[in-house]
């Protein structure tokens, strides 16, 4: 007769001894990763998190044990370490399901390359074993972690958001909106010429700082509001606006003057991006894309090179937000300019309702009443001058 017996559920008494050997060298790595964690909590944590979810892909435990075996590992877990946190059969389920989203995808050569920086490992020989874990994954929380598996569907997409929340410092609830807004599928980036007016490195990276559409959903205007609404939204809501934007804008002013030939020109806003160490100015529109709105882009983006570009940055970039554009006009825009300029729309615009600022038949009674009191008031004060 075989030592072992089959878990049937998470109740019954584990006797097989393979079982108890494996579930020992998870207490002693769970050890190990407390040991060190007074030093790296989350990678610590993350780490082990990785590895146990792994452990329960590769050796195939509910195929091995039984359909319990992840309930039967949480308690024997919380027994072992009752004050513990994130030993729950939720949060192992968990485990497994953020490891196999990775691990199942490393058989995708196409996607292999794209992340490849990402792993920093060779992915058949790990796909032989349990896939290293990638040091990068320390530098966010457990929870973004969780959303990004359940709400993203490749490795390239959920690497973006990984790399987001590092560089632009995410919260979980801003991570969250922004996988609901699906940015990923929206960072293709403005319709440009940045990789004809720019050097390829330089390009690429004011490429990355671009989007397609911009949300303005912080902003709230009336049904028929102008460019100077928009504008003055946008800059009551600067900070909103910025982290729109992405890292590295810094405000410099709107309504900016330059003076050209004596004449004073203002461009809607002027940033300067640190990263790129250069100006970028932004016009915005309040309507659709016209061919002559690449023109003035065109002018202010020279005149800044020319009056305030100093000797240590960059070209100046200029970035056009309209409210709607067709390609084609877009890019027949750009033939024969020289300088490295981009198209984009936004969207998402509350629009305010009126009638809620309008005051009420209440209102409107009570301020004929007040009226009518001042009125005969009046009235009787007239009437006693007269006598």
């Amino acid at each position: 007769m075989e030592d072992k017996q089959i878990i049937v559920n998470s109740h019954d008494v584990v006797c097989d001894i393979e079982y108890s050997t494996w579930v020992e060298d998870l207490k002693q790595s769970y050890r190990n990763a407390q040991a060190n964690a007074v030093i790296k909590t989350n990678f610590e944590r993350l780490k082990w998190y990785w590895h146990t979810g792994g452990e329960l892909v590769i050796r195939k435990a509910e195929e091995r044990w039984g359909a319990g075996v992840v309930e039967q590992v949480s308690l024997d877990l919380q027994a072992e370490f009752p004050d513990s946190k994130g030993l729950s059969a939720d949060n192992l389920w968990a485990m497994k399901r953020w490891y196999s989203f990775y691990a199942d995808k490393i058989h995708d050569e196409e996607l292999v390359r794209d992340v490849q920086e990402l792993y920093h490992t060779d992915f058949h020989t790990a796909a032989m074993g349990i896939v290293p874990f990638p040091d990068i994954f320390g530098l966010i929380p457990w929870g973004h972690h969780l959303d990004i598996v359940r709400l993203t569907s490749s490795l390239s997409e959920a690497t973006f958001y990984i790399q987001k929340t590092i560089q632009e410092g995410w919260k979980r609830t801003i991570l969250q909106r922004y996988l609901k807004a699906r940015l990923y599928e929206k960072q293709s980036g403005a319709i440009n010429n940045f990789k004809e007016q720019l050097p390829a490195k330089q390009a690429e990276l004011v490429q990355e700082i671009t989007k397609e559409t911009y949300d303005f959903g912080f902003v709230q205007l009336p049904p028929d509001y102008t460019e100077l609404n928009l504008e003055t939204a946008l800059e009551k809501h600067i900070s909103r606006f910025l982290m729109e934007l992405g890292n590295g804008f810094a405000f410099i002013g709107r309504q900016k003057e330059i003076i050209v030939d004596g004449v004073s020109r203002r461009i809607d806003m002027l940033f300067y991006h640190v990263r790129l160490h250069c100006y970028i100015v932004v016009e915005l529109k309040a309507v659709r894309f016209e061919p002559e709105f690449a023109g003035k882009l065109n002018f202010y983006v020279n005149a800044v090179n020319d009056i305030l570009r100093s000797e240590g940055d960059n070209p100046t970039i200029g970035l056009l937000i309209c409210s709607d554009m067709k390609q084609t006009e877009v890019r027949y825009s750009f033939k024969g300019l020289s300088t490295p300029i981009g198209v984009a729309t936004y969207d998402n615009v509350q629009i305010a309702n009126i009638e809620r600022e309008l005051p009420s038949v209440e209102q409107l009674q009570q301020k004929i009443k007040q009226l009518e009191i001042q009125l005969r008031r009046r009235e009787g004060r007239t009437h006693s001058d007269d006598l």
